[in-house]
């Protein structure tokens, strides 16, 4: 057990007239929002987009993003586009139309545009078989420009519950160099509300397995506000995961959407933590995770310092995409499968959510597209702007005076009135040239973030989003 005392005080107070700390917000791993597409957007804008991308100057390299929303069972903290299936076939009809959409959106981008980012994502790709995980890679590494060597980051998700004994050695085989493992929580008896056994044996076994076969990045989901947690209880699987002596661990916050899903996937208000609760939760683990020598990159991410995220930070150059903190933020993103997001020459566009509809358009030989978003001057202002902040903790105001050529105290007068109030309450400091996120900031920079947030509507976000604790 780690010497700090485990206290069950908040870090800020809950009464602030200037800001409330429980406001629902976006993660800001996009700028607009993912809420703010619209149906305006189809195959033709997305086609433009990626002939425009083509003819660049300097063309961007490619980061492929793939949807695999099946689940061996549900997770009532998600809230992603999943399908909980235990039938095989399901599966297999997917992931062959998947492969087909790969075929299609290979043809819309130069062959020599590299790929440095490849990410499996969603349910638990981990679901897949051997056949499966190598037919899919296959047809990746068939249409697009993935090496075997080089600086790629191909990483994958899985829940290490239900992952194959082998399973890590084939990843590897495939060009897998980083994991990410569903933990959530270890408590015992948080395991009988949530419906989820934490299984720490396979756990530490599927780790294990990584380390022997050279996975270059480890991390770990945790989550904190689910039912019946406590700050003392946290803290003990806290310890538990700081002596797995991982290089990445992320905290995430759990997400109840009342709007989005039915009431039997949602936990009832009074078994789960107040605010007050989880400010206190996620303070200690701040806390806990620094003084093990962890760097705090942004929002709910720790890194060790020679992570190559914690290198990144520091050097200025990490980048946030629609995949959370990364290295490769430069790249254009092409999303595959269901409710997929592609950032293609800086505008968006998402896949149908309707597995249904995913099927029919590919079908007819369409890309499942039907949102998006046509990024305007002032959104790529307003993302530099989010982008910094939630990044690099720090805002140069006199660089975007010089780059964007304009007069940014002028410009964001009244952004700052309410950053000013911010200040009061010790969550950043404004200098004549400079805005400065404080140690307090950090675990709420989506509410400054949200200042800048030209979209932000009150009757709409407590709908479209979760709180940010």
């Amino acid at each position: 057990m780690n010497s700090r005392a485990v206290t069950s005080e908040p870090l800020l107070s809950l009464e602030h007239p200037i800001n409330h700390v429980d406001d629902a917000g976006p993660r800001y791993s996009g700028y607009p929002p993912a809420a703010e597409f619209h149906g305006r957007i189809a195959e033709r804008e997305f086609r433009n987009w990626a002939r425009l991308s083509n003819e660049e100057l300097i063309p961007k390299p490619l980061s492929l993003y793939f949807h695999i929303p099946f689940c061996s069972s549900i997770r009532y903290h998600c809230a992603g586009n999943k399908l909980i299936t235990g039938d095989r076939q399901n599966t297999e009809h997917y992931l062959r139309k998947l492969q087909f959409e790969i075929e299609l959106q290979s043809q819309l981008y130069d062959r020599d545009r590299e790929v440095v980012q490849l990410r499996w994502e969603g349910g638990a790709p981990g679901f897949l078989t051997h056949r499966q995980a190598q037919d899919l890679m296959d047809k990746i590494r068939q249409n697009f420009n993935l090496s075997r060597a080089g600086p790629a980051e191909l990483s994958i998700e899985i829940d290490p519950r239900v992952i194959a004994k082998d399973a890590i050695a084939q990843l590897c085989s495939l060009g897998f160099n980083r994991i990410s493992l569903g933990v959530y929580d270890l408590d015992a008896q948080l395991r009988q509300a949530v419906d989820r056994d934490p299984n720490p044996e396979a756990t530490a076994a599927v780790i294990k397995d990584a380390n022997n076969y050279g996975i270059r990045s480890i991390n770990i989901d945790l989550i904190y506000g689910l039912p019946h947690q406590t700050v003392q209880s946290f803290a003990a699987t806290l310890d538990r995961i700081v002596g797995l002596d991982l290089d990445q661990i992320t905290i995430y916050n759990y997400a109840q959407f009342p709007y989005r899903f039915p009431r039997p996937r949602r936990f009832p208000a009074g078994d789960l933590p107040d605010t007050a609760q989880k400010l206190a939760i996620l303070h200690y683990v701040t806390d806990r995770l620094c003084d093990a020598g962890y760097a705090h990159i942004g929002m709910d991410h720790f890194a060790k310092p020679d992570h190559e995220l914690a290198q990144a930070q520091r050097n200025g150059r990490l980048q946030r995409n629609f995949q959370s903190y990364s290295t490769q933020g430069q790249c254009d993103s092409i999303g595959f499968g269901v409710a997929a997001i592609s950032q293609i020459h800086d505008n968006f566009s998402q896949n149908t959510h309707s597995l249904d509809a995913y099927h029919d358009s590919l079908d007819l030989r369409k890309l499942p597209i039907v949102k998006g978003y046509v990024s305007l001057e002032d959104d790529l202002l307003r993302r530099e702007i989010i982008h910094d902040l939630s990044s690099q903790f720090h805002l140069d105001k006199r660089k975007y005076d010089n780059k964007w050529n304009i007069d940014f105290d002028e410009l964001f007068a009244s952004e700052l009135s309410r950053l000013s109030g911010m200040e009061e309450q010790g969550l950043l400091e404004l200098g004549e040239d400079e805005i400065n996120v404080c140690g307090p900031g950090r675990l709420l920079v989506r509410n400054i973030c949200m200042v800048f947030d030209s979209f932000q509507q009150p009757a709409s976000v407590a709908r479209l989003f979760a709180k940010t604790v």
